[in-house]
């Protein structure tokens, strides 16, 4: 999702279906999550949007939570309404994934939990040419979107393929596919995205632990409406993109929840030459700010 003009976050059920009510429905039969995987669920990117609606799915299905994101009073609303709502417990924790003292802090809150799913839907990027920003810029892309993950995962699945059970879930994004003009860093990092949950897919589930890549297109969030100067086809809820992604887990490697998005990735990948992929990808960003 984009904020202020940086993208934040993004990204096996009928296609037909959509919204809160399709989540709910989906939850209501989803009572296996604990026992398949284990009691609690550590959610990266986590304080609203997709986010909160991975919170949401997962606490409908019986899971403890650990929020992570950087804005502690949004997890702490949160927090508060995932507890009345669900009567789970939920540790939110307020901290920068690109920040040196991640690993320790995430070791810290989880050290005495049982973590069977581990989401990492936190992202970072901006909509400008590469050279328009200074390098910090693209650095902040790499510590959030490549680095964090990897420091996210060797914290959390150790654990899990001790006990021969869990599950990850990474967010990428349709941009990873092809060359993105004015997201050139931020689709750089989905592509690393994609291919590490395709790799660890086959590395971990003979060992007991599912993993999902979701690749999402456009998705309603509250920041990505305050970049937006037209919605993109095939935009979805939050709630639909978490549900079809949870859905989606045993069933790897990578969804692509929504069937525009799905019919845009095969047109993109191909049928589509990679200038033309590229193309049509930069008239669709110019839509944001």
């Amino acid at each position: 999702m984009i904020e202020g003009g940086r993208l934040q976050s993004e990204g096996g059920a009928p296609d037909g279906v959509r919204g809160r009510g399709y989540a709910r429905r989906v939850a209501t039969h989803s009572d296996a999550f604990p026992t398949r995987y284990g009691p609690w669920a550590v959610i990266a990117g986590a304080s609203e949007g997709l986010g909160a609606a991975f919170a949401d799915a997962l606490a409908a299905r019986g899971l403890h939570l650990v929020l992570l994101a950087r804005r502690a009073e949004l997890l702490d609303t949160l927090a508060s309404t995932l507890r009345a709502a669900h009567h789970i417990e939920v540790r939110p924790l307020a901290c920068d994934l690109a920040d040196p003292s991640f690993a320790a802090s995430l070791a810290h809150v989880t050290g005495d939990l049982d973590v069977g799913v581990a989401v990492y839907n936190a992202a970072y990027s901006f909509v400008a040419p590469l050279f328009d920003r200074p390098l910090s810029d693209a650095l902040r892309v790499v510590d959030v979107n490549v680095r964090a993950p990897l420091v996210f995962l060797h914290t959390l699945v150790p654990a899990m393929l001790t006990r021969g059970r869990g599950a990850v879930v990474l967010m990428s994004s349709l941009a990873g596919f092809q060359g993105s003009p004015k997201l050139a860093a931020y689709a750089a990092s989905k592509a690393f995205n994609t291919v590490l949950g395709e790799s660890l897919w086959a590395e971990l589930a003979p060992k007991g632990v599912d993993v999902i890549t979701s690749c999402a297109g456009a998705i309603r969030t509250p920041a990505y409406a305050k970049a937006l100067q037209k919605e993109a086809p095939g935009t979805l809820d939050a709630s639909e993109v978490a549900e079809r992604t949870l859905a989606a887990l045993g069933h790897g490697p990578v969804v692509i929840p929504g069937a525009t998005n799905k019919l845009a990735s095969q047109v993109l990948r191909r049928l589509l030459s990679r200038r033309s992929a590229i193309g049509i990808m930069g008239k669709s960003v110019s839509g944001l700010e």
